[in-house]
């Protein structure tokens, strides 16, 4: 099971970190993603991580703005983001999928609730 949480309202400009909690399994072996949902727009790739490596890739829209960690202690991956703008206003949504990363929204097996994120101009 997982459960995001973080979001908010923050300038742009500002910045957010959002959490995804893991509990019932250990992700050792998988993949976890972000995903964000804007009003009217479909669901999108923002990033992934490889919970064994720590290997990431992000969607070329958020690199260099945003980065995904995880601390296997807490079993809980992070999405640090920063220097944020309007256009990143979205549902956040934390995912996990056994084996490689990826950035399809279909190859993910569990998904989180979501967490609102709102950056004003």
């Amino acid at each position: 099971q997982l459960q995001a949480f973080g979001g908010g309202l923050v300038q742009a400009g500002g910045s957010l970190r959002l959490s995804c909690a893991a509990s019932g399994r250990t992700f050792s072996g998988y993949a976890m993603g972000w995903f964000r949902q804007a009003p009217g727009k479909e669901r999108g790739f923002v990033a992934t991580i490889n919970w064994n490596s720590g290997s990431t890739y992000y969607a070329d829209s958020v690199k260099g703005r945003f980065t995904i960690s995880r601390d296997s202690a807490d079993n809980t991956m992070y999405l640090q983001m920063s220097s944020l703008k309007p256009e990143d206003t979205a549902v956040y949504y934390c995912a996990a999928r056994p084996g490689l990363m990826a950035a399809k929204e279909s190859h993910y097996d569990y998904w989180g609730q979501g967490t609102q994120v709102t950056v004003s101009s």
